[in-house]
């Protein structure tokens, strides 16, 4: 976009989750689509688009990114339970990105993230409710390492605070702190595919999702000629 490298991500969720009620015989589970996302990405600093032959010697320097995520509520929301994999409303991530590489033949890279999300209302809440949450701005952290030119490694930080929530106007007192430590890997055995394995874990969880998520994800790029 404007010769800048720019890239476009679809998401679409399959999740299952479980829970109960502390003390209690109560508990639930659901399964089925989540919430779908479009992400839009362009490097607005040293982020020149390449051809395949330029790609092919390109020496990794400091970039700069901007990205807009928009997730679409698509998932499956039943109002009148409280365990949905659909949250019945949009949300919108701006998010700003720094890379650096460094080291030897700069094989590692440090990238720094901020971002905040924004929540349209969830006006079924509880059937009859309007749920209305408040920004949730987040910073994140990665350091990986390029074993081959077709495999890397990465550790990971993210933390997030705020977003406390309104039901009907009246103020919760949930605002969240969460810690997330994880680890990536990816391996390209061609250019155009990618198998990415995923782990992370909350450390800190006020108000927040407490759990550990493993994921493996396949991508597919393709360049224009």
């Amino acid at each position: 976009m404007l010769g800048q490298l720019a890239w476009v991500k679809v998401d679409v969720p399959f999740a299952s989750v479980n829970g109960s009620l502390a003390g209690s015989n109560i508990s639930g589970s659901t399964s089925g689509a989540g919430d779908s996302s479009l992400q839009f990405t362009t490097l607005i600093k040293g982020g020149k688009a390449l051809s395949e032959a330029e790609f092919a010697t390109y020496e990794p320097i400091t970039t700069l990114a901007l990205s807009v995520t928009v997730t679409a509520p698509t998932g499956e929301y039943d109002a009148d339970k409280l365990l949905n994999l659909g949250s019945h409303r949009w949300s919108f991530k701006p998010e700003f990105a720094l890379s650096y590489p460094f080291g030897p033949e700069q094989r590692w890279e440090l990238d720094a993230y901020i971002n905040v999300y924004f929540f349209t209302d969830n006006t079924a809440y509880k059937g009859v409710e309007v749920l209305r949450q408040e920004p949730l701005p987040g910073v994140e952290g990665h350091i990986s390492y390029d074993f081959t030119p077709r495999l890397w490694a990465s550790l990971d930080l993210r933390y997030g605070f705020r977003g406390e929530t309104l039901v009907d106007g009246v103020n919760q007192n949930d605002a969240q702190e969460s810690l997330i430590a994880g680890t990536e890997a990816s391996w390209s055995p061609t250019p155009s595919h990618s198998f990415v394995i995923l782990l992370a874990k909350a450390l800190v969880y006020r108000n927040a999702p407490s759990g550990t998520r493993v994921a493996l994800k396949y991508v597919y790029s393709w360049a224009s000629r």
